[in-house]
């Protein structure tokens, strides 16, 4: 390459970094005015149009951010249960968080207090409906009430994981906390003052607060540039404060964070079995940890810790919550210690049915309920917005959805029926899961059934595999069955 091409390869080099700054100057949202009509933003002389700094979004409390890509979903082991219900399947899965630990019998704890001092006096079902089933701890053939009266209580359990909560109380309890910490988030901003003294309807609830049907002990409102406005105003999602929902993971974003993949170059021939790395159960990697047990399990029948003097994992039944190593996200116990919950419904076959990108079974989708002047109906007795199922007319027309509820397509519904005489169509036009899937006599397989993923204290090592699929329905729980939280990562999938 002679002299001359050098420096014209050179001074292209330099211009890119400025060609993309300028870029940014002229598209961003750092403007000070809008490149698409001159007009200035945040400027209450011409109509105070308010635009928020772009701001990157805050890790809520508890949570690891997990850096979405593309991984093969599915079995990774041969399965001796023979039930096929995980075929690999390549997949993408978009940046979130998700809770380092399980949620603990403490985090739980402080939840039933909440509910209990704000709505126990009026609505004492709302506490009753939330306390975790502790006689789950029972055997017939076993002497375990001592676990159902102190386990989820006694100091000495606090950071254990919760277990004895189903699949609705798993939810109820993510909606609680995302109030909780927006609520944190706006005392913390100095937008409004403490207020211990929340009662029924009147609580802090993120939606309400957004529909100006809350308003809270307010300190120092932000300022209104509308010329027509008061001066004064509530926080809006497009401040940026506020952080999305915490919510169940779906099965694909479980699934993926468990197994870790860090740093996998774009071949994926090299699959994890467990969330480290080797076949073995046990440290063969870190010094420190060399030769223990990577997760708390059942070694055999009858071996849930080993002999004494020298047991294997050191826990009888469940273990606190970040005992072992945690796995290349910063994620601990993905394997062992207690399965938890996901947000899919189950179908034997969900990962060929379910899209490549993102995937989950069990869209329902909703809307707010209006009055007859089309304005958002007050909240509930409990301080919620009110939702409703969207209507086929309201879905009329659309391309990528036409009803409210999505969890039977392309298994269940009327696309999927081949045999009419043995999956009839009931009256609404659609064959019946129940039917299909003959729940009750040849399965368990219903609306109703949701997936849950990880080994837990009471498996043998088959189910530490982060593919392995089982099934429960949402109304009830087990011993050996916890959750913890998840929230969409808003923005780019890189985190700066």
């Amino acid at each position: 390459m002679s002299k001359i091409q050098q420096l014209i390869s050179i001074v292209v080099l330099l211009s890119i970094p400025l060609f993309i700054t300028s870029c940014k100057g002229i598209f961003g949202s750092k403007n000070k005015v809008s490149p698409t009509t001159g007009w200035e933003y945040n400027n209450p002389q011409n109509g105070g149009f308010e635009v928020a700094k772009a701001r990157e979004q805050e890790t809520g409390p508890g949570l690891v951010f997990i850096q979405g890509g593309t991984f093969v979903m599915g079995q990774t082991a041969p399965d001796p249960m023979y039930e096929y219900d995980n075929p690999p399947r390549r997949v993408t899965v978009r940046s979130f968080y998700m809770d380092e630990t399980e949620v603990t019998n403490l985090d739980y704890l402080e939840y039933l207090y909440w509910l209990n001092r704000v709505f126990g006096e009026n609505y004492p079902e709302v506490y009753r409906k939330a306390l975790p089933d502790t006689l789950v701890w029972r055997d017939r053939m076993a002497y375990n009430e001592p676990l159902s009266v102190l386990y989820l209580r006694h100091p000495a359990y606090h950071d254990y994981p919760v277990v004895g909560v189903n699949w609705l109380q798993a939810n109820d309890y993510c909606s609680w906390r995302s109030d909780r910490v927006n609520e944190m988030l706006l005392i913390r901003q100095g937008i409004l003052e403490m207020d211990p003294d929340q009662k029924d309807e009147n609580n802090f609830n993120t939606e309400a607060y957004l529909a100006g049907q809350y308003s809270g002990l307010v300190n120092k409102p932000l300022q209104d540039l509308n010329p027509a406005g008061t001066g004064e105003r509530s926080v809006r999602l497009e401040d940026g404060i506020l952080l999305p929902k915490y919510r169940l993971p779906t099965e694909a974003e479980w699934e993926y964070a468990a197994y870790g993949l860090v740093g996998t170059d774009e071949n994926l021939a090299s699959r994890r079995i467990y969330p480290w790395d080797g076949i073995e159960v046990r440290n063969t990697t870190e010094k420190q940890y060399y030769g223990h047990y990577n997760a708390n399990f059942k070694r055999g029948r009858g071996d849930y810790m080993g002999l004494t003097g020298s047991l294997n994992d050191g826990y009888d039944i469940t273990a606190p919550v970040g005992t072992f190593p945690p796995n290349d996200f910063g994620l601990y116990n993905m394997a062992g210690n207690v399965s938890e919950w996901t947000a899919d419904v189950y179908r034997p076959l969900s990962h060929e049915d379910v899209s490549d990108f993102s995937p989950f079974r069990g869209n329902i989708f909703m809307t707010p309920l209006r009055d007859e002047q089309g304005y958002l109906a007050e909240k509930d007795s409990l301080g919620r917005i009110r939702y409703r199922e969207i209507t086929v007319n309201e879905a009329q027309g659309r391309t990528n959805y036409r009803e409210a509820n999505n969890v039977n397509y392309l298994d269940g519904d009327n696309q999927s029926v081949i045999d009419r005489q043995r999956w009839p169509l009931d009256t609404n036009n659609q064959a019946s899961t129940k039917k299909m899937y003959d729940y009750g006599k040849t399965s368990l397989i219903s609306d109703k059934v949701r997936v849950y993923k990880g080994g837990s204290w009471k498996d043998d090592a088959y189910f530490l595999n982060p593919s392995v699929r089982r099934f429960l329905e949402e109304t009830k729980s087990t011993d050996y069955l916890g959750f913890r939280c998840a929230m969409d990562h808003v923005g780019a999938p890189i985190k700066k």
